[in-house]
């Protein structure tokens, strides 16, 4: 039988959709489930262990919900040249840029990528993280596709988190398919695809659309293959250009729309219709000193939830860190604490494809949480630099710190 735990005197942001708090809370689990939260006075048993929390606050478990954290080596050189002026898009038509990364990541074996993202993921953990996103992308053949797929189940299996990986091949057209990108997506969609698929390794499909990528026309074919094997779909959209990326990714009930700086109003208004959250990336969008921010008042009107992301990457945001993200987010899109909390909790969960069990702090739920030693939780996104995070809990068991 489960065991039971009382986890007392705490202050709660349950992070639901009415963003309830309690002042002095309580939240009953059994194994790795939420029975009950609220307050402490009426609490419905007093049978199980019992922790104090000496007035701590508590949150649901952070959701980093657009990541690369698989990867070989860096992109340190690049910066010198976006320092110098360069853009991105010029740094990848010399062939720098994402297929830079793909030849170390070719290179190296499957230990080493585990290795060198195992460090990445830990940073994510230290600061509340128990649930992440994991892209491929830097493969682009299948037996590298694959081996970056095994790796992020394989940190899954070894660390306290959940990890939900999406497939994102067609993230740069490989040097063997030069000049040949429609059969590259042909491949992708009849064979690379459904095969990875079989062998346990996919969640979500992902496409970065876009004019220096893959056009809507090839993105359709992917996505529509995604929807035949009924797994998610993820967009990478308008981070650079807008050529109908989220209105392709919304007609196809895409659970996210990421990046979305030249998004338009009829944009926001699909995702609006179909229910997709728009992902922010805050430190992508510091790093490439971009000027042009996401829509984030039309968002707002249109009610498309928000989730806030690191998008770990070695090339546009090289941090291994969420609450970076999300200070970022308060500082350079203009959201509210309220805005933030949520983008790493209930938005992020569904962003992530996992809205009915995570992300909130709610009966039926997992028991995944965060102890965090402040007054108040603005000031997770409030410090810079500064991990507060006492203690994290998953599955109901605790996985990173001290509890008092």
């Amino acid at each position: 039988m489960s065991e039971r735990i009382l986890w007392c005197n705490a202050r709660i942001a349950t992070c639901d959709a009415h963003a309830t708090s309690f002042e002095r809370g309580a939240v009953v689990t059994c194994g790795d489930r939420i029975e009950w939260v609220g307050p402490e006075a009426q609490l419905p048993t007093q049978d199980g262990t019992r922790h104090d929390l000496q007035g701590r606050w508590l949150t649901p478990g952070f959701i980093d919900s657009h990541t690369h954290l698989v990867f070989a080596g860096t992109r340190a050189g690049e910066w010198r040249e976006l320092q110098a002026g360069a853009s991105y898009a010029e740094i990848a038509q010399r062939g720098g840029g994402i297929l830079a990364t793909v030849r170390a990541t070719r290179a190296a074996s499957e230990s080493e990528l585990f290795a060198a993202a195992a460090a990445r993921l830990e940073c994510l953990l230290a600061e509340g993280v128990t649930t992440v996103e994991i892209k491929s992308g830097y493969g682009l053949t299948l037996a590298d596709e694959r081996k970056m797929l095994r790796v992020a189940r394989a940190l899954g299996e070894h660390y306290p988190v959940t990890v939900r990986t999406t497939f994102l091949a067609a993230h740069a057209v490989p040097p063997e398919f030069a000049g040949r990108s429609n059969d590259y997506v042909t491949a992708l969609a009849e064979w690379w695809l459904p095969a990875l698929h079989a062998e346990g390794l996919v969640d979500a499909v992902d496409v970065f659309c876009e004019h220096l990528a893959f056009d809507v026309q090839q993105a359709e074919r992917l996505l529509q293959r995604a929807q035949q094997l009924e797994l998610g779909i993820r967009m990478h959209a308008e981070q650079l250009s807008n050529i109908g990326a989220s209105q392709l990714a919304a007609r196809c009930g895409a659970l996210s729309c990421d990046h979305l700086e030249y998004s338009t109003a009829a944009d926001v208004a699909a995702m609006a219709r179909a229910g997709t959250v728009a992902v922010l990336l805050p430190i992508d969008y510091f790093h490439l000193r971009m000027t042009q921010p996401p829509p984030i008042a039309a968002l707002r009107e249109s009610r498309v939830p928000m989730a806030v992301a690191s998008d770990c990457n070695p090339g546009s945001a090289p941090s291994p860190s969420l609450q970076l993200a999300m200070a970022m987010a308060a500082r350079l899109f203009g959201l509210t604490p309220e805005e933030v909390l949520a983008g790493v909790t209930r938005c992020a969960a569904r962003a992530a494809g996992e809205g009915q069990r995570r992300g909130v702090l709610a009966g039926g739920c997992q028991a995944d949480f965060a102890v965090w030693d402040v007054t108040a939780p603005e000031e997770i996104s409030y410090w810079l630099g500064r991990n507060l995070c006492r203690a994290v809990v998953r599955g109901g068991v605790l996985s990173q710190g001290t509890l008092p």
